[in-house]
């Protein structure tokens, strides 16, 4: 189908790897023309995500700069200089993840460029704001992961801090910093206003860890710990089955009554204990304890069904090779192949946001380094004779 709010919108994105690509690629697949602008040495994820057949696009690179128009120039090279600032003319919106101090030396900072075009939306994602005693320090998703609490998560249930194994952080800022973008663009197609957004990572995920867990103590005073007792309880994790591993959850009473007697614990059902929400919120260790304790007496599969017919919320622990070929997802054409210029054939993941009844499309392949430079510099006003002699100076490279 054809979903494009954003048509006409150009976004200059100046952003490397994922939290600025997770971003901009949103806003890329609602329509929005988004320019990546990379350095000579290529956006650290092109390598980061694992080899590729010519390990120049990993296949995280892959996934995350679908539909964006790529050139490359050095920005230490004093010809780009004309490029980079005929680039933030043209653009509607700006993004960048570099540090504040990096974009200030270029010019490229929401003040410097606010003040020439006041319409302009500027959108910094940085790791600590650019006030506080941390503002301007280098991060990373596992060091968020660190500092917002959420390893503080599996100290609490598991004894030692761990992280998620995902760069969690980066695609949940990533993406809000997409919601605050569309946000900022409603109020610019309004009233012709820009906006000066800045999206902090570490702020961010705080703010979700403690809705969960600030808990008891979100009261004053507090009438109890901090943490969400059942989400930390160390019975709080996949059970056992004869043959490997099941997720299930219950919370309400019809839930835990089926449950209780389809494990054959029956003779709790009317335990004053567990027989109601509060009373499992009293006796949460104790009831954690039950519910988490595992099933040998049946197959996973066997469980399915039990609980499928008890109405009971269940599914397998995939992993990373069967969650492939999960039944639903083949069945909704999650995964797609394309044909991508250099790496060949690739697996494509479609967006699973459906618009009127009908899926999104599929944006156009992550593009190689600079395969677009010479277009863009066109675009961009540039005669060819002068873009050749960028290309041969070395302010500017194309792919092609």
């Amino acid at each position: 189908m054809t979903f494009q709010p954003l048509t006409g919108v150009r976004v200059l994105d100046l952003t490397s790897v994922v939290v600025g690509p997770v971003c901009t690629g949103r806003l890329a697949q609602y329509g929005a023309e988004v320019i990546k602008l990379e350095s000579p040495e290529g956006d650290l994820m092109r390598g980061l995500g694992g080899p590729s057949p010519t390990g120049e696009h990993s296949g995280t690179y892959l996934h995350l700069n679908r539909g964006k128009s790529n050139i490359c120039c050095d920005l230490k090279h004093p010809d780009s200089l004309e490029v980079l600032s005929r680039l933030v003319a043209s653009c509607d919106v700006i993004v960048a993840n570099m540090r504040p101090q990096a974009l200030e030396r270029l010019g490229l900072d929401a003040t410097a460029i606010r003040e020439v075009a006041p319409d302009k939306i500027h959108c910094l994602i940085t790791g600590y704001g650019t006030d506080g005693p941390y503002a301007g320090e280098p991060t990373y998703d596992s060091v968020v992961q660190a500092a917002s609490g959420i390893t503080g998560l599996t100290l609490a249930r598991d004894g030692r801090p761990s992280y998620v194994p995902m760069l969690v952080c980066d695609h949940i800022v990533g993406e809000i910093a997409a919601g605050a973008l569309l946000a900022a663009i409603m109020q610019r197609q309004a009233s012709g206003q820009g906006a000066s957004l800045e999206i902090p990572m570490f702020e961010t995920m705080a703010n979700f860890v403690l809705q969960e867990h600030l808990a008891q103590q979100s009261f004053d005073p507090p009438v109890g710990p901090a943490g969400d007792q059942r989400l930390l309880s160390p019975h709080n994790q996949p059970v056992e089955t004869a043959d490997g591993w099941i997720s299930f959850t219950v919370n309400t009473n019809k839930q835990v009554v089926a449950f209780l007697n389809v494990t054959g614990r029956s003779d709790l059902v009317d335990d004053p204990r567990y027989n109601s929400v509060a009373a499992r919120a009293r006796n949460v260790q104790d009831w954690f304890a039950i519910r988490g304790a595992a099933l040998p007496q049946k197959s996973t599969q066997e469980w399915l069904k039990v609980f499928a017919d008890a109405d009971i919320a269940s599914k397998p622990c995939h992993t990373l090779e069967t969650l492939r070929h999960d039944p639903h997802l083949k069945a909704v054409n999650l995964f797609g192949r394309d044909e991508h210029p250099t790496e060949g054939t690739t697996i494509a993941l479609r967006s699973p946001i459906r618009v009127d009844d009908a899926r999104l499309g599929l944006p156009p392949f992550a593009q190689p380094k600079g395969w677009e430079t010479r277009q863009v510099l066109a675009d961009l006003g540039y005669a060819a004779e002068k873009i050749e002699d960028l290309i041969t100076s070395g302010a500017a490279t194309s792919a092609r």
